[in-house]
């Protein structure tokens, strides 16, 4: 996730590669980030890092970010800002952990990748509106972001934190369904994904509610109709919502 941000910010020109600054203690993935951003520095330790940058996006698993909390906190000050994407890990932790109130949280996505992400921001108390504002315009720059609270982020944790997997797996029984009916594996997995990118792009450009967009393409005694049929007593529309709950129940608990 850390390198689908900085892709994207330096692509929307919101920085140059050499005024980010890196810390990574895994020596294999350091050299893939000088790799890929050679012109980045990689600060040496934690003190470096919090010397050199005055906005800090921690971008680590939540429980590597419980492990190493205490021992980044010597070197945070007042004016740093810090945006945590580490999931379950709320805005009063985070402000306790670091003794300040200017703390951001966001629950981005891995389409992030391909700039096409979808991300929730909380701002803590103490986040100025200059600071609410570079936050938005760095998740900006790799997709879509919407403001939300933190109890909030779990649902959407929910829906677009884990929801890609859903329709990865949503575009992988496609594809088998489109191999059982007769199509080499290859054609049937390029229809079933642009298809979806297909009906996903319709309702972004349309404004218009899928169930609409579903009506219109369902002819009376059609093959959609036979096929929603099946998919209505397979349960796929509950077991989808329930997916949901079950993904945010699950971001309340690691909380």
């Amino acid at each position: 996730m850390a390198t689908a941000i900085a892709r994207g910010v330096i692509a929307a020109g919101l920085s140059k590669a050499t005024d980010l600054v890196f810390y990574e203690p895994n020596g294999s993935q350091q050299s893939r980030l000088k790799e890929l951003f050679p012109e980045c520095v990689l600060a040496e330790s934690p003190k470096y890092l919090f010397e050199r940058a005055n906005r800090v996006i921690l971008a680590v698993k939540p429980q590597v970010l419980t492990e190493i909390a205490i021992s980044l906190r010597p070197y945070t000050h007042n004016e740093h800002l810090l945006v945590s994407i580490a999931a379950g890990i709320s805005l009063k932790k985070l402000a306790d952990w670091f003794e300040t109130e200017r703390v951001i949280r966001v629950m981005p996505n891995t389409p992030c990748q391909s700039r096409q992400g979808a991300s929730g921001i909380a701002a803590g108390k103490g986040v100025t509106p200059q600071d609410a504002a570079w936050c938005e315009s760095i998740f900006g720059a790799v997709g879509r972001f919407i403001r939300c609270t933190d109890d909030q982020l779990h649902a959407v944790t929910g829906v677009s934190g884990s929801g890609p997997a859903y329709v990865l797996m949503m575009i992988e029984a496609l594809s088998d369904g489109g191999v059982m009916c007769g199509l080499s594996r290859q054609t049937a997995l390029e229809l079933a994904v642009q298809t979806v990118l297909g009906a996903a792009t319709m309702v972004q450009e349309t404004g218009a509610h899928p169930a609409v967009l579903r009506e219109q393409v369902t002819s009376p005694a059609g093959t959609t109709a036979a096929a929603l049929a099946v998919l209505e007593r397979s349960g796929f529309r509950s077991a989808l919502i329930d997916a949901v709950v079950a993904a945010t129940q699950r971001s309340r608990e690691l909380s």
